[in-house]
């Protein structure tokens, strides 16, 4: 028999907003170059997640696919890679 543990997709960004209840925004940005041009551009883009470590804004944070648990959000914080500076 073979293991078939599927991969999850983890991704790693900036608390934007901690205002909900158990919810954190998270801020993932990314460069990429444009196809025409050849300028390197950035582009951004923001994800709900459940929080459950209390993690603060500014603190980065790694993020991992999961079940849909609301209408928004179907991401879970699995760590928190360095706290802000506050």
């Amino acid at each position: 028999m073979s293991d078939n543990k599927k991969q999850t997709r983890t991704l790693e960004g900036r608390v934007i907003s901690n205002k909900m209840d158990k919810t954190v925004t998270v801020l993932i940005e990314r460069q990429e170059q444009h196809p025409l041009i050849g300028k390197i551009i950035r582009r951004s883009t923001k994800l709900h997640a459940q929080d459950d470590l209390g993690a603060n804004e500014g603190d980065v944070v790694r993020i991992a696919e999961c079940r849909p648990l609301s209408k928004t959000k179907h991401h879970r914080v699995v760590e928190i890679v360095t706290r802000a500076n506050v």
